[in-house]
């Protein structure tokens, strides 16, 4: 009967959330005391997620026999846990008296966070709820000893299971900023003095639970991790308009539940040191015009003008940031009811204020999240609504666009002293992606926005067409570093051209370390800040008007010195995650290098090929295993010396290894970019070809093979990875040594679209 039941709530698909977990509950509570009617000497507790009537579709039955001594304690626990196994539940099951669970619970965090939960389901009223009251009197008497194991547990939970407003699948229940924490901050209200019941948590938990019970409705399993290919189906039953919006309500909410967290950990650490850690000076410290440093918190005086100083909250901010005070609990109330939208102009002092915050570093953090828990952000910037918590779905990109932003301005923080106008770096940090809040071309959309802000906020001109070009341009450094010949003095002239003047480079440069750090693991490399620096300097003498003579690539004399190693032969040179081959040159030999590395299962991140003299090619990887080893080295210069000579079927045997292990790659993007390829015939001697596609095994392979069944020559190759899109870019030339004809380039793409498809 309740299998039926249960299934027929399943395909009820209007009820949600917590709704569900309630009704769930209600159906297992009435079914069990009817399994345990009559037998007065006995109880049933629920505990956990069950005890607070919160069962998603496959949640565990977590529940506690309770007895009073009696001898036919077996019976009765098997006439209870085999119909509950039939009924298709799993089940987390326990015998006790009341003594023997608070003995368990006394020592052990698991058994005591779930007691705090307790009700009684059936059975004895009196006994199971005697359990349920002691459990709660004896974790507030043993709370403050118990909280440093706690904290520790929970630190390594999180470090398990990430973040879940910023994994590209969270962990809905364990993650941080999870259920799991939202349980916590009961626990920590329950056992100490100074935690209170947040309804913000609450509500941001039932955000999360609602997609949690959509989730276990989609999967059918346990499963609390939102797969990528699951989130469109998630978003539908509970009424999103797509997963991006999903996405961005689950982060918005995650970060809700780590923002009171934190708050409780840190009235919690005061509590813990008592007395001496929780004094502080009853006088106030001036931090300016209606603003004290109050016992350690930054407070609006009882006389300032909120309504009416529109450099207050900034001025608020940006004390908390730099004395790294909490804002009062009043002082928030106050400033979400009475803090103007800042008009245009803005007076200097606000802008003043947000250039002080925004150069805080570190600090910058938790008051940004302060402001925007209580959407006081969007007073100080109303676009800000538009890129909040948005999602960017993919595995190149850590961070939701709000947060990468306020990443990028704690890390051009670090450079401020490095350029003459530190204030322009750390705005322009702050806004250059704030495009992606907008439709089409989020640099082109960013570019209309800087123009209005910036006037906005008072900058003058001149002031307003760098942080236009810090926009327009941010990713121009990065792309040309890592794509293009930085030995071709054609480079260092078109990246000269756009920008135009050595003010807006100093700041482009800092502003690229700044953005590929707050992005991700894989945007920002030794070879990646090699480069760029290298560009940079050519680009800084082009603009000097500096006779500019490029040297070829980093590392001629190691070159010099592996061709002299090579004698005409082959080497492979390999260590760890680098490979170096130095072979005689010849059309195929660079798709032949990157086929036998699919073989050997590694991942190619960079590479980049040239030719350090006529006849000889030298071909350089940062390499990545799939399974996080490199190969071995003397097979694979076997494996190589095969394919060279054309006795390794390649194509075959990277197909059958995509079939193999494909299955098992996890997807890194919501929507693999689609395939493009650009030809440019800027370059002195050569055509650029650039292709961009979805990474995968043998991509590099089929690229590569394209362009020698074309009979082009590989003069120059750099081979980047963002994550979940490859950026491969490749000077080329005829079999005659010289560039494409513009007839032939449609050819070019129609083959390599195709080796893509």
């Amino acid at each position: 009967m309740l299998r039926e039941q249960r299934k027929t709530l399943l395909g009820d698909t209007s009820v949600r959330g917590f709704a569900f977990g309630r009704a769930l509950s209600e159906l297992v509570d009435a079914w069990i005391a009817q399994l345990l009617a009559d037998r007065e000497q006995f109880a049933i507790v629920a505990v956990g997620g069950y005890g607070r009537r919160e069962l998603a579709p496959a949640s565990d039955l977590d529940v506690v026999l309770v007895h009073n001594r009696a001898r036919d304690v077996a019976t009765v626990a098997d006439s209870l846990w085999y119909p509950i196994w039939d009924a298709g539940f799993s089940l987390d099951h326990s015998v006790r008296t009341v003594g023997e669970a608070l003995a368990l619970a006394d020592g052990n965090l698991k058994v005591s966070l779930g007691l705090l939960d307790a009700r009684c389901v059936a059975g004895n009223r009196a006994l199971g709820d005697e359990l349920c009251r002691r459990a709660r009197e004896q974790w507030e008497r043993r709370a403050r000893r118990m909280l440093p194991a706690l904290r520790e547990s929970v630190r390594e939970r999180h470090d398990e299971f990430g973040t879940v407003a910023f994994a590209l699948e969270p962990d809905l229940k364990e993650g941080s900023g999870g259920l799991r924490d939202v349980s916590l901050l009961h626990a920590l209200a329950a056992g100490t003095p100074v935690v209170e019941a947040a309804p913000r948590a609450k509500a941001a938990a039932a955000t999360l639970f609602d997609v949690r019970v959509a989730l276990q409705r989609v999967s059918a399993k346990r499963d609390n991790r939102l797969l990528l290919e699951e989130q469109d189906d998630v978003a539908h039953l509970v009424e999103r308009s797509d997963a991006d919006r999903l996405m961005g309500d689950v982060a918005a909410a995650a970060r809700t539940v780590s923002w009171h967290l934190e708050g409780a950990w840190r009235a919690v650490d005061g509590w813990m040191e008592g007395p001496a850690g929780r004094s502080r000076s009853r006088d106030d410290v001036p931090l300016g015009d209606g603003l004290v440093l109050r016992e350690g918190e930054v407070t609006v005086t009882a006389t300032a003008d909120v309504a009416g100083d529109a450099s207050l909250l900034l001025r608020a901010a940006d004390a908390a940031a730099r004395y790294g005070a909490p804002f009062g609990s009043s002082t928030l109330s106050r400033l979400a009811e009475e803090a103007p939208v800042l008009d245009d102009p803005w007076p200097k002092a606000a802008r003043d204020a947000l250039v002080g915050l925004l150069g805080a570093g570190a600090a910058l953090l938790p008051v940004f999240e302060t402001l925007d828990q209580y959407e006081l952000l969007t007073r100080v910037l109303p676009e800000w609504a538009a890129v909040r918590s948005r999602p960017q779905r993919n595995a190149f990109h850590r961070f939701t666009v709000d947060r990468h932003l306020v990443e990028c301005a704690v890390n051009a923080s670090l450079f401020t002293r490095q350029v003459a106008r530190p204030d322009l770096l750390l705005v322009g940090a702050w806004l250059h992606d704030l495009g992606k809040g907008f439709p089409g071309d989020h640099t082109e959309a960013g570019v209309e926005l800087m123009c209005s802000i910036g006037k906005r906020m008072g900058f003058e001109p001149t002031d307003v067409d760098l942080l236009v070009g810090m926009v327009r341009h941010h990713l121009l450094l990065p792309s040309v570093a890592t794509s293009r010949d930085l030995g071709d003095p054609a480079t260092a002239k078109f990246v000269a051209q756009a920008v135009g003047s050595p003010d807006l480079l100093e700041l482009l440069d800092p502003l690229t370390e700044a953005d590929s750090l707050a992005t991700g693991d894989t945007a920002w490399t030794p070879w990646k800040a090699e480069l760029v620096q290298q560009l940079v300097e050519q680009v800084e003498a082009v603009l000097a008007g500096r006779v500019h003579d490029p040297a070829p690539d980093v590392g001629s004399e190691r070159d010099a010195e592996l061709v002299a190693r090579a004698a005409g032969g082959v080497l492979v040179d390999g260590a760890d995650h680098h490979l170096v081959v130095v072979a005689p040159d010849e059309p195929r030999l660079f798709s032949r290098i990157v086929g036998v590395l699919g073989l050997h299962g590694q991942d190619v991140r960079a590479a980049r090929a040239r030719s350090p003299e006529p006849g000889v090619a030298l071909s350089e990887f940062e390499i990545a295993g799939v399974f996080g080893t490199p190969p071995d080295w003397d097979r694979f210069g076997d494996d190589l010396r095969d394919a060279l000579r054309g006795r390794l079927a390649m194509a075959a045997r990277l197909r059958e290894r995509a079939e193999r292990y494909e299955r098992l790659r996890r997807p890194t993007a919501a929507q693999p970019p689609a395939s493009r390829v650009v030809l440019d015939d800027s370059a002195s001697a050569a055509t650029i070809v650039e292709v961009r596609t979805a990474d995968g095994i043998g991509v590099l392979f089929r690229i590569t093979q394209a362009l020698a069944d074309l009979d082009l020559d590989i003069g120059h190759a750099k081979v980047s990875t963002m994550g979940h899109e490859v950026v491969d870019t490749f000077y080329v030339v005829a079999d005659d040594g010289k560039k494409l004809d513009a007839g032939e380039l449609p050819e070019v793409e129609r083959a390599l679209l195709d080796a893509l498809r």
